[in-house]
Order: structure tokens, then sequence, then C-alpha cells
């Protein structure tokens, strides 16, 4: 069973997400801004998400900075960003037996935990 999360340690929502949620030791972790996600990383989510877009992250403040608001981002263009920028990455994610769950949601979370019963 693969188990695998991409997070950002620094980041005050995973730490409590990891009070709410018991992640053993049988979880592989990386926080991706020690450990850059590789090409075969992000090709995995984006299969198992449907698409790089719902791995992105809007609110992640270059994309103000940026100006991508006011441009027609494509799939590759996600893809791109996402592997430049480990902001772009909607965080976290959870890979447990084939399945993703991106993102810090209520619902997410509560998903995650039902899928580790």
């Amino acid at each position: 069973m693969k188990k695998k999360i991409y997070y950002l340690s620094t980041c005050s929502t995973w730490k409590r997400i990891t009070t709410e949620v018991n992640f053993d030791s049988s979880f592989e972790r990386q926080d991706i801004k020690t450990e850059k996600i590789t090409l075969l990383q992000i090709e995995e989510m984006a299969k198992l998400a449907g698409s790089y877009e719902k791995l992105f992250s809007r609110i992640a403040r270059k994309y103000r900075e940026l100006g991508l608001k006011e441009k027609s981002l494509t799939e590759p263009d996600y893809k791109k960003y996402i592997l430049e920028e480990y902001t772009f990455l909607s965080r976290p994610v959870f890979i447990i037996n084939n399945e993703i769950y991106i993102g810090n949601s209520k619902a997410n979370v509560e998903a995650v935990k039902e899928a580790l019963k």
C-alpha cells in the first residue's frame, strides 16, 4: 500500500492537519520546500487527479505577482509553474492506495481520515 504526503512543513495549516490525522510511519513524506517535486512525481499526481489544473493553487502569492489571473493557462502551463515554484502546488497532497486527496479543505481532510480507517 503506497502512502505519500507532499506538504510544506512551515505551513500552519499543515501543522493543524497533523494534529487531526494520525500519519503513522508507513507514510512517505516530502517537504516540497526542501525536496523539489520531480517531473515523474507531478506526472503521477496529475494522472491520479485527472489534470494538472486540479493540483494548481490559485491562492499562491506568486499567482497574483506574476499576473497569472489575467492569462489563460493550459495544462502544460500548470505543470510548468508547479515544477518551477513549489507554492503553486495545492497542498497538502495525500496519495493513499492510488487515490489522491488534494488540499486542506475540511471535506478533504475528512476524506483522508476515512481512507485511513
